[in-house]
C-alpha cells in the first residue's frame, strides 16, 4: 500500500529535501507540497493525502490550527507535527489539535518514515524526551486574556494601545501583565512573551 503524503513547511529548501528523503521511500507518495499554513486545508481536500506532515511556524496559518482544522475536517488524513522546535507546550497544543505524530527536525531519516509508518498503523509518535518533558512542565499556568495581552505585546504595543485593541481599560492591561510576569518568573513583558513562547503557551 502506497501512503500518501501532503508536506507543509515554508523554508523551500528544507520542503524540497523532504520531498526528496520521503519520495524515495518505496511505500511513500508526496501528493502535495505547499509553503503556507493557509494552504493547507484546500492542498488536503484536492490531493486527499493519508498523512500530512506540518511545520508550526508557518505564513497565513500556524501549523497547529491547521491540524485542528484538518483533524475536524478530513479525519481520514493523520497529522504529524515535524518542528524545529521541540517545545513541550507546542507537543500539548498539538496533541489537544488532533496531531498523532510530533517529530523534530533533527531526527534521523529513518525515524521520520517511521513514524509515518506507525501513524498509518494507528499509533502515536512522540519522542520519549519530549513527552517526559511536556508531563513535568504540566499545564499552561497563564489565563485566555494574559495570553491575549502578551500576544499583543509581541508588536512592541504600549500599554495603552494593548487597551485599545483589547478593549480593556489600561489598569486591566497592567494586571494581566504583571499576571503574566510573576507566572513566568520574568522581570518585564518582553520577557515574559519571551518565555511563554519558549513553552509553547501562546
Amino acid at each position: 500500500m502506497t501512503i500518501r503524503l501532503l508536506l507543509a513547511d515554508d523554508q523551500a529548501l528544507i520542503r524540497t529535501a523532504l520531498c526528496a528523503l520521503l519520495d524515495l521511500e518505496e511505500d511513500f507518495e508526496v501528493v502535495a507540497a505547499v509553503g503556507r499554513g493557509d494552504e493547507i486545508v484546500d492542498a488536503a481536500r484536492e490531493h486527499r493525502p493519508d498523512v500530512a506532515l506540518l511545520d508550526i511556524e508557518m505564513p497565513g496559518l500556524d501549523g497547529l490550527t491547521a491540524a485542528a482544522v484538518l483533524a475536524a475536517q478530513l479525519p481520514h488524513c493523520r497529522v504529524v507535527i515535524l518542528t524545529t522546535f521541540g517545545r513541550a507546550g507546542y507537543l500539548r497544543r498539538a496533541m489537544e489539535a488532533g496531531a498523532v505524530g510530533f517529530v523534530v527536525k533533527d531526527a534521523p531519516a529513518e525515524a521520520l518514515a517511521d513514524a509515518i509508518r506507525r501513524v498509518m498503523n494507528g499509533e502515536r509518535v512522540v519522542d520519549p524526551a519530549l513527552a517526559a518533558a511536556t508531563l513535568a512542565a504540566g499545564d499552561s499556568p497563564l489565563t485566555a486574556r494574559e495570553r491575549d495581552v502578551l500576544n499583543v505585546t509581541r508588536s512592541g504595543a504600549s500599554v495603552a494601545e494593548i487597551a485599545a485593541r483589547l478593549y480593556l481599560s489600561e489598569g486591566t492591561v497592567r494586571n494581566y501583565l504583571s499576571a503574566a510576569i510573576a507566572k513566568t518568573g520574568t522581570g518585564n513583558r518582553m520577557a515574559a512573551l519571551r518565555v511563554a513562547d519558549e513553552r509553547g503557551w501562546l
